[in-house]
């Protein structure tokens, strides 16, 4: 199976009564034996978008209604799992079971599994049968069972840059573990802004809260937000970013240490200087900024950010990751950062985002093929400071082998597939949404369209697979006006990331797109924005 729901399998089920299911008809949901009542309740809020009027409530035992059966059992058969590799963003030692059997009958849909999570990954499945059915709402009998391929399967946001309220994170929540998502990560904190309260550092939430809509999260709502997608089997990750991207932290607690610069760069180019973590007041302060952020966490990760840290020495640099790693593992809390923290060394507790090296920047080298990228010249952006750009990031061409040298995990977040802050190609945009295609996501990239990022291989950084965290995609926040500017950038990117995620390999794109076609829908009934490229045959 995938992520993505194909319509029918390749193993038929013998009927079992007269007819298909209908998803048009009324559904009940019935957990049997020991599954939890409230994995029924999650499923039903999911659901309830889908069929208005026709989900019956709990306890309700209409005969003529169809059934989505929730089941604790032996199935699916261990010979049908793929083998799940990477990290376990719950913190278990192992990865999840995650395997399942879906069956389809003339009584409705089965969703069995060996635990209560592959119970919830089979009735994502059905949700997405349902709500993606054709005009007249036959689903077709079949039989599945599936498994994951990795174990950590991400979505990070970018509430710093432009903040998302508890509303919009949770449907953000639901969209993630419809495709089998289950890590939210939280890009928290940058230079302008800083969204989770502390209540030791009120400074840094006041500007936020004098605003018309208080854009931060208070305690009660992180910690909400956190129960919220726990229901989902979603673990929230939140992102403290530093030594670097630190210029809200340095607003609100002025004073704190600046990292020494190289030779010859300290104050030539527009950048916050990063802390000084070898500094003893310095480290104190993020101390006890890690120690609550740490303490509000209910998973076991907090991500310490470490990217883009201009203006540092390497030793500063170094010193300072080492600092935030041993922080964070005093607070009880396991740390992760981006690639660049690969260059503080690596041992094999540590999992590294990688996101980036330089020919993934796909930058120009002269004047004349410069001039050949809009998108560049338009965003101001000439040759001697993307010569600069190039010099800068040119160590992370070893971030991946210095992960896997030093047996730690590799998180695969490329930014040339990943990065969902991609513009759209304009040649790909319906007339009505040429506009969003030309303004939406970030200037300085080559816009692609949707088969690009369902292009994406997982497999094709050979790297081992003990050396392998998972795949998390990304969307920083750049230039966004609202909501639908969120949701028409992950979607429909988001869910040929989540194949390839579960699958472990891209989708055959003549096949996916017609199965893609249909998903529409689904985003339409749940008011979510889409980008309708016309690379894909939608349904109406």
């Amino acid at each position: 199976m995938n992520a993505v729901i194909p319509h029918a399998s390749a193993e038929p089920v013998p009927r079992r009564g007269e007819g298909e299911p209908h998803a048009t008809g009324p559904w009940r949901i019935a957990a049997a034996g020991p599954v939890p009542e409230q994995l029924a309740e999650t499923l039903r809020e999911l659901l309830a978008p889908h069929l208005p009027g026709r989900l019956l409530p709990a306890g309700s035992d209409d005969p003529a209604a169809h059934v989505l059966v929730l089941a604790l059992d032996d199935a699916p058969p261990a010979a049908a799992a793929r083998t799940t590799v990477g990290v376990a963003p719950d913190g278990g030692a192992h990865p999840a079971d995650e395997a399942y059997l879906l069956r389809v009958t003339a009584n409705g849909i089965e969703c069995r599994a060996r635990t209560v999570e592959g119970v919830f990954r089979a009735a994502t499945s059905a949700v997405q049968l349902i709500a993606t059915a054709g005009a007249g709402g036959e689903l077709p009998f079949q039989e599945v069972t599936d498994a994951p391929r990795y174990a950590w399967r991400g979505l990070m946001v970018d509430p710093a840059r432009t903040f998302l309220t508890p509303d919009e994170l949770r449907r953000i929540i639901d969209l993630a573990a419809l495709y089998k998502l289950n890590v939210l990560h939280l890009h928290l904190t940058d230079n302008e802004g800083w969204r989770i309260e502390l209540p030791s550092f009120p400074r840094l939430t006041s500007a936020a809260g004098e605003a018309p809509v208080r854009a931060f999260y208070t305690v009660a709502e992180f910690r909400s937000l956190q129960e919220y997608a726990a229901r989902r089997f979603v673990t929230v990750v939140p992102e403290i970013d530093l030594p670097g991207h630190c210029g809200m932290l340095r607003e609100a607690v002025p004073g704190l240490a600046e990292a020494p610069a190289p030779a010859g760069l300290k104050g030539r180019f527009p950048f916050v200087p990063p802390l000084d973590l070898t500094d003893g007041a310095t480290r104190a302060t993020v101390a006890r900024l890690l120690a609550e952020v740490c303490a509000l966490t209910d998973g076991p990760f907090v991500h310490v950010g470490a990217d883009e840290a201009f203006g540092a020495t390497a030793e500063s640099f170094a010193a300072s990751v080492r600092e935030l790693r041993t922080l964070v593992r005093q607070f009880g809390k396991n740390p992760v950062a981006w690639q660049e923290s690969s260059r503080a060394g690596i041992d094999p507790r540590d999992i590294v985002q990688h996101w980036v090296d330089v020919p993934m920047m796909d930058l120009p080298d002269t004047e004349e093929e410069l001039a050949a990228r809009p998108e560049l010249v338009a965003a101001g952006q000439t040759l001697a400071f993307i010569k600069t750009l190039k010099k800068f990031f040119a160590p992370t061409d070893q971030d991946v082998a210095r992960v896997v040298e030093g047996g730690g995990r590799v998180l695969l977040s490329p930014q040339s597939h990943l990065y969902l802050d991609r513009p759209y190609a304009t040649r790909f945009a319906p007339p009505e949404q040429a506009e969003a295609a030309e303004s939406l996501g970030f200037d300085s990239y080559r816009p692609r369209g949707v088969e690009h990022a369902a292009s994406w291989e997982p497999a094709a950084y050979a790297i081992p697979d003990d050396c392998v965290a998972g795949v998390e995609a990304t969307l920083f926040a750049e230039r966004f006006e609202g909501f639908d500017d969120v949701t028409v950038l992950l979607l429909p990117r988001l869910a040929s990331v989540a194949e390839a995620a579960w699958c472990g390999r891209a989708p055959e794109w003549a096949e996916y797109r017609e199965r893609l076609g249909r998903h529409g829908r689904m985003w339409n009934e749940r008011g979510l924005a889409h980008f309708a490229t016309t690379e894909v045959p939608w349904a109406g």
